[in-house]
């Protein structure tokens, strides 16, 4: 498998309109960027005791 080129992602693109419709991707793009961030916070919030201390100490 290699990289993909602009023709492979234009095709990629056109797809997902076509299947979703215009209305919905904003929807979509709003409900994946909300669980990345959800997924950061709980990956921060996991850290290790001594790395937490770290960080309190620096604020």
């Amino acid at each position: 498998m290699g990289r993909f080129g602009l023709t492979e992602i234009l095709v990629i693109l056109a797809v997902v309109l076509l299947l979703f419709g215009g209305k919905k991707i904003p929807e979509l793009m709003k409900g994946l960027g909300s669980g990345i961030k959800e997924f950061k916070n709980a990956a921060k919030d996991d850290q290790p005791a001594d790395k937490k201390e770290k960080e309190e100490t620096k604020e």
